[in-house]
């Protein structure tokens, strides 16, 4: 079984890897090896935050190490939040980040979006990147109570429901985290092929 440190305190996030991964893989957290200081996510790129805390990670336990840092970009915002989607109106507030959003997106009519995930895979040969997106468009208002962050308010394309309203396993095989765990994936089986 490969063991594989996320950089997260978020039990969702690590249970949704887990998931993502399979039974090949032990998927441990932060707090599972009692490391709790926060991580300065000071870059200015999803790839440079993702790679702040694989390396992290990686620095402090020699366990192979995979950041992640994802984000809702919004077209008529900017791309705003963006980098800062966690902490956009309240350090991982999603309620008050929701309304944020909600209130500049106020009498706009585009409403197109899309989430965005880099996942930093770190270990003795250095970082390796993982892209994936998913495209929709946000509602007016919140609907759903399942998953996270702003899950609410995105209708992916192709769909008549918000993540918010889908069952995990439903979200979990179209999502942005999905696309760029596949990718990952992908590489873990070439490196393994090559042994």
């Amino acid at each position: 079984m490969t063991e594989l440190l996320v950089a997260t305190h978020n039990a969702h996030k690590k249970e949704e890897i887990q998931q993502m991964l399979g039974e090949g893989f032990w998927v441990r957290s932060l707090a599972d090896y009692d490391l709790h200081e926060e991580i300065v996510e000071d870059g200015n790129t999803f790839s440079e935050n993702a790679k702040i805390k694989a390396k992290y990670c990686f620095e402090k336990t020699g366990i192979p190490s995979l950041g992640d840092d994802s984000g809702l970009v919004v077209e008529a915002l900017d791309g705003r939040p963006g980098i800062f989607s966690a902490r956009y109106a309240g350090d991982h507030d999603f309620g008050k980040n929701i309304a944020k959003v909600l209130e500049e997106m106020n009498g706009k009519t585009n409403r197109r979006a899309y989430f965005v995930t880099v996942l930093c895979y770190y270990s003795e040969a250095g970082a390796s990147y993982f892209e994936g997106r998913v495209y929709g468009n946000l509602l007016a208002e919140n609907k759903g109570h399942k998953g996270f962050g702003y899950d609410p308010i995105f209708v992916p394309e192709g769909h008549e429901i918000t993540f918010a309203q889908m069952e995990a396993e439903e979200k979990n095989q179209i999502s942005h985290r999905r696309r760029a765990m596949d990718d990952f994936l992908m590489f873990l089986a070439s490196k393994e092929s090559e042994k």
